[in-house]
């Protein structure tokens, strides 16, 4: 019992804490955070084109079927 009332103050005393800053700053976000998010944008793009020429060039390999060659011994 004595963990039951202790669980339930700890619950109702950091409920009102989640609520308290609700709304006190702007969510303005600047020209900075769009130029890092773009970068790393840029980033991410400029890895997926290896990336899709490597699995292309994976997925050949596999379904590859090599021409069948007759070699005439003497």
């Amino acid at each position: 019992m004595k963990t039951m009332r202790m669980l339930m103050t700890m619950v109702v005393g950091t409920a009102s804490a989640a609520f308290a800053a609700t709304g006190t700053h702007g969510e303005d976000t600047g020209v900075l955070a769009y130029f890092f998010v773009g970068f790393f944008a840029l980033i991410i793009v400029t890895q997926l084109v290896p990336a899709l020429i490597l699995f292309f060039g994976m997925i050949k390999g596999v379904f590859y079927r090599p021409e069948k060659t007759s070699v005439k011994v003497d």
